[in-house]
């Protein structure tokens, strides 16, 4: 392993370590913990990018390496076999039918090989696993990053260990037991499952993929904006809509454009318009608040319902640094937003992915987008991982004995 290749560096304290054994939280910092609050001391990976910038290095030349200078693992043969990643950029120009006064991209990761966005960071921790010949990981998961974790891992032929709240949808529950891995429901939240998690990594050596305590799962979600990047003809957005629950996907979405950045790249960093439920609202309502404060919220969104988003001070940070801005959307309007995507776009999507598709809504309604302005939104899982959250808002009618006669009636209704 080339030491000088990358190093962590702790959010909170500033302490820098060498990745020369494995390394979760920043050990000061997770030592003096208080209860009640996200962690504290996660870390971000930290390239060497003045020596990458005396290169002159440009954007087609990271690509054709695919972006291994700025990537965590030694190679790209140890990550998985399967398409991850390369996902379409769509160009929609109208939505009910009226024309939309501005420029308007939705980024689908549905399309990747488990049907969500988690698929970057697993196959990065898998990748990184393979290289350090570690053979188990294990997961807490309100089910996508499971999902994404057991076929990754089946994919590589590694064992994967997932927990996760007994509650979780039963199309994200299926999909980890068809992909081979051991699935251990967990009486009570999203945050029980995780502190499990934590507990067995120390007790049993497995490798932990948790979004956050993790920093590389932060490296494999930033690839979505190489591609966004790419996609836009090496333009950066004015805005990016992304619905946050842990803050790690918008903290990828930062770091990616910031990478970027301090390879003098780009010049300038897209304001990131973080969009959460009203009913689970810890991580946005929070931004502006002293002291954090957690409450037990109810949503729809159930990817996005977390009582302490892991990577809450991250996230804060970008935003703080960045002028990144916040909005709430209701259930009610996750999931109009939900079936007026699908009847516009054809994109059927999840309800937490299409809380960022409410997001530019609302954002338009309060504030108008201005018109000539370039915006993304990430859509994050597919419609089918969550199909009882939408069965209120559709209903099959009532079969017909199939004549003419019967069909003629059945279209007039």
């Amino acid at each position: 392993m080339h030491h000088n290749k990358f190093k962590y560096q702790c959010t909170t304290c500033g302490s820098e370590y060498v990745p020369d054994q494995i390394i979760y939280l920043c050990p000061e910092c997770n030592r003096n913990q208080q209860p009640k609050e996200p962690p504290r001391g996660v870390l971000k990976v930290i390239y060497v990018y003045q020596t990458l910038r005396n290169r002159k290095i440009v954007f087609q030349q990271l690509k054709q390496n695919g972006f291994l200078d700025i990537l965590p693992i030694e190679s790209l043969s140890s990550l998985p076999n399967l398409k991850i990643g390369n996902t379409p950029l769509y160009h929609i120009k109208k939505v009910n039918g009226e024309a939309i006064p501005f420029s308007l991209f939705l980024k689908d990761d549905s399309q990747n090989p488990t049907f969500s966005f988690k698929d970057r960071a697993s196959a990065l921790v898998s990748a990184f696993a393979k290289e350090k010949d570690l053979t188990t990981i294990v997961a807490a998961s309100t089910g996508n990053a499971g999902s994404s974790l057991a076929g990754i891992c089946a994919a590589q032929g590694q064992k994967a260990i997932i927990m996760v709240p007994e509650t979780a949808p039963i199309a994200k529950l299926t999909q980890i037991m068809m992909y081979g891995a051991t699935i251990v429901p967990v009486k009570g939240s999203y945050d029980d499952a995780f502190d499990l998690s934590v507990a067995a990594t120390q007790e049993f050596g497995w490798y932990n993929r948790n979004t956050a305590y993790n920093p590389l799962t932060i490296e494999g979600k930033k690839t979505v904006v190489f591609e966004i990047f790419e996609q836009l003809d090496l333009k950066v957005p004015d805005r990016i809509f992304v619905s946050v629950g842990d803050g790690v996907i918008i903290s990828g979405v930062y770091k990616g454009f910031e990478d970027l950045m301090k390879l003098g790249i780009i010049d300038r960093i897209p304001a990131i318009v973080a969009v959460q439920s009203s009913g689970s609202d810890n991580l946005v309502r929070n931004l502006t608040n002293e002291v954090f404060e957690s409450r037990a919220g109810k949503t729809i969104a159930d990817s996005i319902a977390v009582d302490y988003p892991r990577n809450f001070y991250m996230a804060k940070k970008f935003i703080e640094e960045y002028g990144g801005e916040s909005i709430l959307v209701s259930d009610e309007e996750i999931l109009s937003a939900t079936e007026l995507l699908a009847k516009s776009t054809g994109i059927f999507t999840e309800p937490a992915s299409a809380a960022a598709y409410a997001g530019i809504l609302a954002f338009n309604e309060k504030q108008k987008v201005p018109a000539n302005s370039l915006n993304v939104v990430l859509l994050t899982g597919s419609g089918l991982k969550d199909l009882k959250a939408v069965s209120g808002r559709v209903k099959p009618p009532a079969s017909i004995i199939p004549d003419l006669t019967n069909l003629r009636q059945f279209i007039q209704k």
